[in-house]
């Protein structure tokens, strides 16, 4: 009896909401177009070190809210391991797969561009809560994330307003601010920090003048949403680190908030509060928004396999799924729209 076709799945990099509903798509429609799915465990471990787990109707079924992801991930990069590219195209032939899914950031879609260079027939999935990946107008887990950190400004929104105080929210971001942006734009925050614009001098004293006026204009309290990764004079702010913590791991970004809520106070005489939502923007269970477009990418992801349309990633381009070359998303990373944001400023203050 010929055996059937078999794809391979994995998710790499930091979980997001929404990646077991893609997961779960993309298994089904492969059910549907007769292949079977080996789920690669814990990222790019998956392959080079041969984890592997078989994927059926069963182990997909009534995981389309669940937040994380039931195959693991890891930032493990094959490019980081003696021999780790050869390994993965090693491990791919041994398996009998035709083709490979991988549901990444910028930083393992970059990495699956260069296997598939390589000869590695693959298709991206865009999943970061950060919504950084060039080429698609969102990715999976971001909308969640806005949706967690909305709901938090709402709620320190009224403490503040109880207590007269600045409210500052530290959220994700490493190297830019759509979290910051939609969030802090849904909730009228009084101030949007992101990457996109450093934090220099002048824009603190801006700052602190904007929060002083408020007062002296009767309004007592203020709302300041950061992105973790923005810039104080020139620099970032780290977490300590713990001594097991990898040199290329880069979450330990933190405590900007802190920095700038303290020398807002000391600026202002202001009292200030400072709140991170951290590693609660990732968990969860995903919105509805997220559910259906990993659903949607799912299943367009085996579709172009099925077309063997390789070396494409799966996009969101207005109201269209469609897909892009995947050299096209590993070339740097999508920075906030300006013009959403010159949108959201007209409520500063």
């Amino acid at each position: 009896m010929e055996r059937k076709k078999r794809i391979g799945i994995l998710t790499g990099g930091g979980d997001c909401p929404g990646l077991n509903a893609a997961i779960r798509a993309a298994a089904k429609a492969a059910f549907k177009m007769d292949y079977e799915v080996i789920g690669l465990r814990d990222g790019w471990e998956g392959l080079i070190f041969n984890k592997i787990e078989v994927l059926d109707g069963a182990k997909t079924s009534g995981i389309i809210d669940r937040g994380g992801t039931i195959l693991g991930a890891s930032r493990t990069s094959p490019f980081r391991i003696e021999n780790g590219p050869q390994r993965v195209l090693d491990t791919f032939k041994e398996l009998g797969l035709q083709a490979l899914i991988v549901l990444g950031g910028e930083g393992t879609l970059s990495v699956t561009s260069r296997l598939f260079k390589m000869g590695l027939p693959v298709v991206g999935i865009p999943k970061t809560i950060d919504n950084d990946v060039k080429e698609t107008d969102y990715t999976i887990g971001f909308q969640t994330a806005v949706q967690i950190a909305t709901d938090a400004l709402d709620r320190l929104r009224s403490t503040g307003a109880s207590h007269h105080r600045v409210m500052i929210l530290e959220v994700m971001g490493h190297r830019t601010g759509w979290i910051a942006t939609y969030a802090g734009m849904a909730n009228g925050a009084d101030a949007i920090l992101i990457p996109e614009i450093p934090m220099n001098e002048k824009n603190m004293e801006e700052l602190c003048q904007m929060l002083t006026a408020r007062n002296k204009r009767g309004i007592n309290f203020s709302i300041v949403v950061v992105s973790e990764g923005i810039e104080l004079e020139g620099k970032v702010i780290s977490k300590p680190h713990f001594p097991t913590d990898k040199a290329e791991d880069p979450d330990r970004l933190g405590g900007i908030g802190q920095v700038l809520g303290e020398l807002i106070e000391r600026k202002t005489g202001l009292h200030t509060r400072v709140s991170s939502l951290d590693y609660i923007q990732r968990g969860g269970t995903p919105v509805a928004y997220d559910r259906s477009l990993a659903t949607a990418f799912g299943v367009k992801a085996v579709e172009l396999i099925r077309d063997r349309k390789y070396g494409e990633m799966t996009a969101l381009k207005g109201n269209r799924i469609t897909s892009v070359p995947l050299d096209k998303v590993a070339d740097g990373i999508k920075t906030v729209n300006l013009n959403a944001y010159r949108m959201a400023k007209i409520f500063f203050g």
